[in-house]
């Protein structure tokens, strides 16, 4: 069975909702201060990046950058086999930090269950956001993101790919189709 692809977004469309989003976290939470952004690893980092350059950008200052593996979280790790560990850094403390957790597609909310579980065994924030990228929908626990690049109803069987250049800039997010 052939795949069928379509460009849902591409770089000038992420590059809109990313400055979006960077606009949006700066008015909910006044500004800059105990602000922290936290990618999950494999997608999130990256956009994280993004949001820091474009936050630096409209406001001047640098906030905190974090990377969050969550392999060890998963709650399916013994049906996945083996998955490669990548390197959680955070050289911040967490306490009293408003974090924005930062992905790229949310789809059932167990990786975000995850990556809340692995933020509290590090440290105890004021309070945790979401951003996402593209929110496909399907949730199996009570997880709503607080930015939204996009959302994107979706069936099950379809699949959300974000692409990304050589630098780890987002290119372009396809919908494949079986």
């Amino acid at each position: 069975m052939a795949v069928r692809e379509t460009i849902i977004l591409d770089q000038p469309a992420i590059n809109r909702a990313l400055t979006r989003i960077a606009h949006e976290i700066l008015e909910r939470n006044k500004g800059t201060d105990d602000v922290a952004l936290v990618g999950v690893v494999r997608g999130g980092d990256h956009l994280a990046r993004c949001l820091q350059q474009r936050i630096q950008d409209i406001e001047g200052v640098e906030i905190p950058l974090g990377s969050l593996d969550i392999t060890m979280y998963r709650d399916d790790l013994a049906s996945r086999g083996s998955l490669p560990v990548e390197k959680t850094d955070l050289l911040f403390p967490l306490e009293n930090k408003r974090i924005v957790l930062v992905d790229d597609v949310l789809f059932t909310g167990r990786t975000i269950r995850a990556a809340m579980d692995a933020l509290m065994d590090i440290g105890r924030p004021r309070s945790i956001q979401l951003a996402i990228l593209v929110d496909r929908g399907h949730r199996e626990l009570p997880i709503r993101p607080d930015y939204i690049g996009r959302n994107v109803p979706t069936s099950v069987s379809e699949k959300i790919v974000v692409q990304f250049n050589d630098e780890n800039n987002p290119t372009e997010v396809r919908v494949a189709k079986p």
